[in-house]
């Protein structure tokens, strides 16, 4: 019997626009009626699910892949810090990048507003295209500061860094900087511009099996959703693993399990369907 469903957000959650929508609310809200838990997986920072457009629905959170667990009232259960000596290292090595330093309160942004914005990349597609208008157009969050300095930034319990670069010799030296820390530093992101930097021992598989045993669920009772390189941990670890149809080959061969398109909202329709066969709806 599954007690728990944990999924990833772009490309397995959410639909075609990176959002919720009413479908999506509707099923879940049905499978929370049954008694059954949801937590999302995602790689965003993340401080309640209202902020992803998900209401009052009592959601746990598993985010910075990881790095953050926080209960269905968005209080913080836990967080795994980045080695205090391996950040310090990492700000002194390249004093250039525009790093998004973030604890569980901020996110600090060593750079200004505007070099921050000039890390998205150009999206393909009009749908793509579309999904980055509507993203930039969206305020900052109140948590995000900008212009921070390393004094700031060492000052924090920081578990996450991001860091987009279009530099090829930014990126080997930065790929070169995580093998060279690979005892304390890990990038789980799967897009070759972009870092997504925890410590060494996060990720999204030890998170949601981590959240389960809080909640007294055992790992053959968890069903896990993904679709990409930060998914690939969790869906390798639980027997009840399933890939949406437009998932990297390699999410596809750790899940063992194919689902359809987010497109049609396969996730809240698998997990609808679970409940239900299992007689919780």
């Amino acid at each position: 019997m599954i007690k728990l469903f944990a999924s990833d957000l772009d490309g397995t959650l959410f639909n075609v626009l990176h959002e919720t929508d009413r479908a999506i609310l509707s099923r879940l809200g049905r499978v929370l009626e049954g008694g059954r838990h949801v937590a999302l997986a995602t790689g965003r920072a993340v401080h309640h699910a209202r902020e992803l457009g998900f209401g009052e629905l009592p959601i746990e959170t598993v985010s910075g892949n990881g790095a953050f667990v926080r209960d269905a009232r968005g209080s913080l259960l836990r967080d795994v810090p980045i080695d205090p000596a391996t950040l310090e290292e990492l700000l002194a090595a390249f004093p250039g990048c525009c790093f998004s330093c973030i604890d569980s309160e901020l996110t600090l942004v060593r750079g200004s507003r505007e070099q921050f914005a000039a890390g998205y990349l150009p999206s393909q597609g009009p749908v793509g295209r579309l999904v980055a208008w509507r993203q930039r157009r969206r305020p900052s969050p109140p948590d995000q500061r900008f212009d921070q300095g390393d004094v700031d930034v060492l000052a924090r319990r920081v578990c996450k860094v991001n860091c987009r670069t279009p530099d090829p010799g930014e990126r080997r030296e930065l790929d070169a900087f995580v093998a060279e820390h690979a005892s304390t530093l890990v990038n789980a992101s799967f897009d070759g511009e972009l870092f997504e930097l925890t410590d060494a021992s996060v990720n999204k598989g030890e998170a949601v099996a981590w959240l389960a045993g809080w909640l007294g669920i055992g790992e053959d009772e968890v069903a896990v959703y993904g679709d990409g390189g930060n998914d690939l941990a969790m869906l390798a670890r639980f027997s009840h693993a399933y890939a949406t149809r437009g998932a990297s080959d390699s999410a596809k061969r750790a899940a063992g399990h194919v689902i359809g398109s987010c497109a049609l909202h396969a996730v809240p329709r698998h997990m609808l369907a679970t409940a239900r066969r299992e007689g919780a709806v």
